[in-house]
């Protein structure tokens, strides 16, 4: 198996407690069964104790033996090839996990041995700031709580459970813990004092970023990687965050030649609406999060955006305009750049004073930075296309705000030198892009909570076919290969409970009565956070109105971290208790009163309409251009919401169950069989015909008549020859039987078919020439056809 043979991926998610290498070693006849090619495998470096995750590396150079260790990749990589099946693996090369220093026996020896220690170099820790601050404590007083903890193989501080190394040269021997700490090359400060001695991932301290910029850093910590390709184990890689590193570019270029130049990499490259990929880079593609965009937004009905808009502004009091998005997202960057991601500006405006020497002071330096980094409409400006963005912001800046002048010269000395000051420019501008927009914007805005994606645009309402169309020819022709997803275990919400709350754009003005009703009924507390639960209470609400109790304590879970996450009432930090409980106890009486009768009835008349937008976005996913991802499990309908509702267990003896049950095209219900059935089918084409898919062309198919632009549709075919695949998809299902035709919904709209039989894989039925949309769409919204 090798990565040309690459089709499409599975992802499973690994946690030692849970779901082990071995585990998905069983499931490998199934996913063979289902038709994908390659398994895809969250990271399995070892990690911190307990870790559900995998993303908290405590040790690069170890498979993980709460995963199963070495033996149990190597044993499943044997079994999946057995099985024609390949293995991607993804990998963390930002970041070590450090909350627990003992843990990362690398960390706890640079903690102990400060710059003498032979890992001082693995680690982006700011050394010119003398002893290595770590967040820690409740507050700075709190040192005075330390005691030195004698009892092990070797001499501690304890802060509580914590410990901490003592370097053995420092210790006389005294139970005099506040003498040992202040002689160590450590400080233990308050998590709250605005100090810190390391970069971190984005503002979580218990990440400690890593030099991938050294050679021999990169090399240690890709030895494990390394021989997964020596020896065959894996056929491609899912890079993690590379917009944190120093130099991505350069990072990525070394790793092509580590893993060769047929093997599959792809990156956690997370652009923003109007950005392209960076076509010098080597690597096959994104992870997929602008796919993600594109064909969620091609089936939202853009009829309903002012309506939902002005919605979204008598129940919030705020504008919901594109022009409000876009200025609260710069306000909030500001506030990010100020408050949680302090410390990082502060190191950057040292780095600007000491690679210029300049006389400026870095306080206005950091003032500087704050203000071109607020404005910067991507994650990082230093990548090829994006040549110009940088220099046009800071003329923004200095036209805008002439007093800084001297600051931003200073900034742009530094940026032009390309020496520490440039890189940290660009660290510091993708965290606060991704704390100010994903982890808080996407969780303030409400006008269509859909949209509000990593990678999505909140501003941009839906996708007319023609760009739709035009952005998939582009991918068929620059990034064949670059992976595709709808969900992951980052999203914010599942890929179906997303198509039903698109389904309130063709109904926005039955929408708002509900809501009107609904309010009246059991007022929230808030508008804004009223609204925006509102949503993800429709798109996960059961529609067979069966409230469990652990529909209940999900739906709580996710309330505390959404409110958490938009920081406007409460925070992570300056928690309200009050307000919480405020919403809490609403919800409740949504769930226990009155008006969930209502929700039930509304939900009952929208979900087979999201059911219908669901199977349109997977098959279109599955068959356009790249690689599909299927995230664990979204082979039926799924209900899950942000992390970690979205990495729960799968019933996979469910699925095997239906994979045997399910021999015929079943109805479109409540039990996902249907799903099952286009995953099922459109996976198996793909591998059936990878030259018709990977690298074939993409060709539009339009419809005629009075319904035609509720249809999309799209030939796929190998490179210059004509399209032996025909995907055609409903769109906008609710709105078609709206029109009043609830009799003929489809009118005369036909479908021009390209020359030729064409069979349905999905239903069976054959067609040929211009066939009547209403008997393609007889049995599924969606439809198959080969030639």
């Amino acid at each position: 198996m090798t990565a040309d043979a690459i089709t499409s991926t599975y992802r499973l998610q690994l946690r030692g407690d849970r779901f082990r290498l071995a585990d998905a070693e069983a499931l490998v006849p199934y996913l063979a069964d289902l038709g994908i090619s390659h398994l895809y495998l969250s990271p399995i470096l070892t990690a911190s104790e307990g870790s559900t995750h995998g993303y908290d590396v405590t040790d690069p150079t170890t498979v993980s033996e709460a995963l199963g260790g070495r033996a149990a990749l190597e044993s499943l990589s044997a079994t999946a090839r057995s099985h024609g099946l390949g293995v991607v693996v993804d990998i963390v090369p930002n970041h070590l996990g450090v909350a627990t220093p003992r843990e990362n026996p690398f960390w706890w020896d640079v903690l102990r041995f400060g710059r003498a220690s032979s890992h001082a170099h693995v680690f982006d820790i700011d050394w010119t700031a003398g002893r290595i601050a770590l967040p820690v404590l409740g507050d700075d007083a709190d040192v005075a709580e330390l005691t030195v903890d004698r009892s092990g193989d070797e001499t501690t501080l304890a802060y509580y459970d914590h410990r901490f190394p003592v370097d053995p040269s420092t210790d006389d021997g005294s139970d005099d813990a506040r003498a040992v700490h202040d002689r160590q090359a450590y400080e233990l400060v308050g998590w709250r004092s605005g100090r810190i001695g390391y970069r971190r991932f984005f503002s979580v301290s218990d990440l400690a970023g890593i030099r991938q910029e050294d050679p021999g850093v990169f090399d240690w910590s890709h030895e494990q990687v390394r021989s997964w390709f020596t020896d065959g184990l894996v056929d491609g890689v899912r890079v993690d965050h590379p917009d944190g590193l120093t130099d991505p570019a350069d990072y990525l270029r070394r790793l092509r030649d580590l893993i060769g130049p047929e093997s599959w990499l792809v990156v956690e490259k997370i652009l923003t609406a109007a950005e392209p990929l960076d076509a010098t880079l080597p690597v096959d593609g994104t992870t997929g999060y602008d796919a993600l965009a594109d064909i969620g937004d091609v089936l939202l009905d853009r009829r309903g955006e002012d309506a939902l808009t002005r919605l979204a502004e008598e129940t919030t009091g705020d504008a919901a305009d594109a022009a409000w998005v876009h200025a609260a997202e710069r306000a909030l960057k500001r506030e990010t750049a100020r408050t949680q991601l302090a410390p990082e500006v502060r190191r950057l405006a040292a780095a600007v004073v000491r690679d210029t020497r300049t006389d400026a002071r870095a306080e206005s330096i950091a003032e500087a930075a704050v203000e071109v980094v607020a404005r910067m409409p991507v994650y990082r400006s230093d990548y090829a296309p994006l040549t110009g963005l940088l220099p046009r912001l800071i003329g923004e800046v200095q036209a805008e705000q002439p007093d800084r002048t001297e600051a931003l010269d200073a900034l742009v000395a530094a940026v032009a030198v390309g020496g520490e000051a440039a890189a940290r420019l660009q660290q510091v501008a993708g965290a606060v892009m991704a704390k100010s927009v994903e982890d808080c914007m996407f969780y303030r805005a409400a006008r269509l909570v859909s949209l509000q994606e990593v990678g999505g645009d909140p501003a941009r309402f839906g996708l007319s076919t023609p760009e739709f169309h035009a952005r998939l020819a582009e991918r068929a022709r620059w990034w064949p290969r670059a992976m595709t997803t709808l969900s992951t275990h980052d999203t914010k919400r599942g890929e179906d409970v997303r198509a039903r709350i698109g389904v309130l754009s063709q109904v926005p003005e039955l929408w708002r009565r509900c809501l009107a009703d609904w309010n009246d009924a059991a007022p929230s507390p808030d508008g804004s956070t009223g609204l925006f639960l509102w949503q993800n209470i429709i798109g996960t609400w059961p529609a067979n109105g069966e409230l469990t109790d652990t529909y209940r304590e999900r739906l709580h879970a996710y309330a505390e971290k959404a409110m958490r996450e938009a920081g406007s009432r409460t925070s992570w930090n300056d928690q309200d208790a009050d307000f919480e409980s405020a919403v809490h106890t609403w919800i409740d009486t949504l769930l226990d009163g009155p008006v969930a009768q209502s929700v039930t009835e509304f939900v009952a008349g929208i979900a087979p309409h999201g059911w219908s937008d669901s199977l349109a976005q997977k098959l279109v996913h599955l068959t356009g251009p790249g690689i599909p991802d299927v995230y664990q499990g979204t082979e039926v309908w799924e209900d899950s919401l942000v992390d970690p509702d979205n990495r729960r267990d799968v019933d996979y003896a469910a699925l095997r169950t239906l994979a045997e049950t399910t021999t015929s095209a079943p109805a479109v219900d409540g039990t996902g069989a249907a799903k099952f059935w286009v995953t099922r089918h459109a996976v198996t084409l793909r591998r059936e015909r990878p030259a018709s898919f990977v690298g074939g062309d993409y060709v539009p198919v339009t419809a005629s008549g009075s319904a035609s632009d509720h249809v999309v549709g799209f030939g796929r075919g190998e490179h210059g020859g004509a399209p032996n695949v025909v995907v055609l998809a409903t769109r906008a299902s609710l709105a078609l039987v709206g029109n009043g035709r609830e009799n003929d919904t489809w009118g005369d709209t036909t479908v021009a078919l390209p020359e030729g039989e064409w069979t349905d894989r999905l239903t069976g039925a054959t067609y040929s020439g211009t066939t009547p949309a209403a008997t393609v769409f007889g049995t599924l919204p969606v439809a198959l056809l080969v030639r």
